[in-house]
């Protein structure tokens, strides 16, 4: 049941990022790949690590999507301005889809077909506790010194915005 999960879950994401790059409205295009973060997301917590689909869902489906949609609403784009695209971006999409293309084609020629089930899979490898117990007992001091220069980080974006304190 959960291979099947995995792979409706898989194929969601691929439809809806082969859906993005062809979408013509860019408001679509961004609620589709909306669905593939979240979609990947579901992936990551399918495989058992719950605090990469839960960072998935965080930073990229919330925060840089919603930044994406506030920077399409700002652009107001039209479709008169998609008329107006040259040709050469066109060619060097399609020629690196190509590449691509190629490349996948030959790993998958490589592939052997002879893989083994392990039957002793740690299935405690991808938990938050863990993450947790690793950040705050060995890696306490650069977890903290990262927290400080987020700090100010945000400080000095506050000051530079302000005009006038």
């Amino acid at each position: 049941m959960d291979q099947i999960l995995f792979f409706f879950v898989a194929f969601l994401a691929i439809a809806s990022a082969v859906y993005f790059v062809f979408a013509r409205n860019p408001l679509y295009a961004i609620l589709s790949l909306i669905v593939t973060m979240f979609s990947i997301a579901g992936m990551y917590i399918l495989l058992n690590a719950q605090f990469l689909g839960i960072v998935q869902i965080i930073v990229y489906a919330g925060a840089i999507m919603v930044l994406f949609l506030y920077i399409l609403m700002m652009l107001n784009l039209n479709k008169e301005d998609e008329s107006k695209k040259a040709s050469l971006p066109k060619f060097i999409g399609v020629f690196s889809a190509s590449i691509l293309f190629i490349g996948m084609l030959g790993a998958y020629k490589g592939l052997t077909g002879k893989t083994t089930v392990a039957n002793n899979i740690d299935q405690s490898v991808g938990l938050t506790k863990n993450l947790g117990r690793l950040l705050f007992n060995e890696y306490v001091l650069p977890f903290e010194l990262a927290s400080v220069l987020i700090l100010a980080g945000i400080v000095g974006a506050v000051l530079i915005g302000k005009k006038d304190l």
